[in-house]
């Protein structure tokens, strides 16, 4: 959407203390670690854009709390599979053999929004492992969620996701849906179904310095339904009578 377009939509510009207000009023406290996702275009206009929406996430979790966001590269992926778009196949060797190695520090985000990308800059930011599916944290548990992701069955039981369930986290969805919604493929990890499978992955990584392209096992995810389970989670909470505070919602197992 273009600056324009966000102008005209906006009645009343964003702050870094709107955004906290509205913050606490979700439910989101001094000491959680939450998982965000996010999509500043649909946030009306915000002054400071993406650096006041962090800005105020931090100061609303405290020092006591830790802050994590998707910062997937997914141009890093075996190019036999991309098809957003499809390449053609005499490119594929030449996309194994040159494509630089994933760097945390370096290697931009695909398709995670100014907010994330932003994130992953700043200083005292972990930046996880992963060539596909890092994630990056800052704040109190910010080692124990980055460290250590798992190449093999990367949003699985090695990952920061599973991490962040350990800890009780929450997720955040900030202008966006459950398509958005990465935490729910822990619990397609963890499920057992007619349709799941193990496929084999790609990527370049760095090893001893060296950079080479690099295969390992995953299953073949689907998002295609997530919506859907977002639309179901919402209509059981409200026939049971529970309260949920705006879009804090429990890591699904």
């Amino acid at each position: 959407m273009s600056q324009g377009k966000i102008v005209q939509k906006t009645d009343v510009p964003t702050t870094i203390d709107s955004l906290q207000s509205d913050f606490n009023a979700l439910g989101i406290r001094s000491g959680m670690v939450l998982l965000v996702h996010s999509s500043l275009s649909t946030m009306g206009w915000v002054c400071g854009g993406p650096v006041a929406v962090i800005i105020a996430l931090q100061q609303t979790l405290g020092t006591t709390g830790t802050l994590v966001m998707p910062t997937h590269s997914t141009d890093l992926t075996e190019p036999s599979q991309w098809e957003n778009p499809p390449v053609p196949e005499s490119w594929w060797p030449v996309i194994r053999a040159t494509t630089p190695a994933y760097h945390p520090d370096l290697t931009p985000t695909r398709s995670m929004g100014v907010i994330a990308e932003t994130f992953r800059k700043q200083k005292g930011a972990l930046r996880s492992a992963h060539p596909h599916h890092s994630f990056c944290a800052y704040g109190d548990q910010v080692s124990h969620i980055a460290d250590n992701h798992s190449l093999a069955y990367g949003l699985g039981e090695g990952s920061p996701l599973a991490r962040i369930y350990d800890l009780d986290g929450f997720v955040l969805l900030l202008g966006v849906g459950h398509d958005s919604n990465t935490s729910m493929h822990l619990a397609e990890y963890r499920a057992t179904f007619p349709t799941k499978r193990t496929v084999q992955e790609g990527a370049p990584i760095s090893a001893a310095g060296t950079r080479r392209w690099t295969t390992f096992e995953d299953i073949d995810l689907d998002s295609s339904d997530f919506e859907q389970i977002g639309k179901d989670f919402w209509r059981v909470i409200q026939e049971v009578g529970y309260v949920v505070a705006g879009l804090g919602l429990r890591i699904a197992n």
